[in-house]
């Protein structure tokens, strides 16, 4: 399935996965380094570590609730000019220094040729 945009997701500064947007919504996927890694967590109880990417319509919780809410979510929307409905690019727009482990660094775009 071919992903428009993309996001690296790091756990505490090392790669885990990769969160697309796709044709028929969100992908999330684990990278092959960070399974073989012994020491390497979910980044969330509900994507348990495994090869297969979790494909869902609607973006996955775990990446939603690290979106800023309310008076913050109009000013940053407004700031960096996206759209209110656009989550997927609220994210990667403000997640690459999130509270906590996980960050989201925006990958470039890519075609849907690809």
């Amino acid at each position: 399935m071919s992903a428009f945009r993309r996001g690296l997701v790091q756990m505490d500064g090392v790669p885990a996965g990769i969160v697309a947007e796709t044709e028929s919504g969100f992908e999330f996927t684990y990278l092959p380094e960070w399974l073989a890694n012994e020491s390497a967590v979910p980044v969330s109880l509900n994507l348990p570590l495994r090869a297969e990417p979790y494909a869902s319509k609607y973006l996955h919780p775990f990446f939603q609730n690290l979106l800023p809410e309310g008076w913050l979510l109009e000013v940053a929307g407004k700031k960096l000019k996206i759209a209110k409905d656009d989550d997927f690019g609220m994210l990667l727009a403000t997640c690459a220094d999130c509270v906590g482990a996980a960050e989201i660094i925006a990958l470039d775009q890519v075609g849907s040729d690809e």
